[in-house]
């Protein structure tokens, strides 16, 4: 015969801890466009002022997919509102070619370029980031960040 702790399973000691019925609501959910990202910077992040009197971080990131020969780049379009502080000074100290990881909701836009044609590009509000690979914004960007931050060779 087995004996059962019931310090070792809480569900079975206090039932009403964990309910059986499940909610439906007739509300429709958000409509949520997630979308997370691994690539390098195209350029140096430029701080933005906006008409509210904040700041904004935009950039460029680039992702790659596809065999060598015949590789094919996307390009994306990022804006972080980002206060005054450490994620912002961190951010605009990458430099180009800096890998990221970036979090957050995308819209599309709907245009024609200057031939007439139609175009569709994909904006990003950054929700969070990461730095992969970092390349300061003072080194040489064709070189490899060795982590030392002494600048000497």
């Amino acid at each position: 015969m087995l004996f059962l702790r019931p310090s070792l399973l809480p569900s079975l000691a206090h039932p009403l801890r964990f309910p059986l019925c499940r909610t439906f609501t007739t509300t429709r959910p958000a409509r949520l466009a997630k979308i997370c990202i691994v690539g390098r910077l195209a350029a140096q992040p430029e701080l933005i002022p906006t008409s509210t009197g904040d700041d904004m971080v935009r950039y460029s990131l680039g992702t790659s997919s596809g065999p060598k020969e015949n590789r094919q780049t996307n390009w994306w379009k990022v804006a972080a509102f980002l206060g005054e502080g450490r994620a912002r000074d961190t951010l605009m100290g990458l430099g180009k070619g800096s890998l990221l990881y970036v979090e957050g909701s995308c819209t599309t836009v709907k245009f024609e370029d200057k031939d007439g044609r139609p175009r569709n590009t994909v904006n990003i509000a950054q929700r969070q980031f990461e730095i992969l690979d970092r390349r300061d914004s003072s080194s040489n960007p064709t070189s490899d960040f060795d982590g030392d931050d002494s600048g000497s060779q």
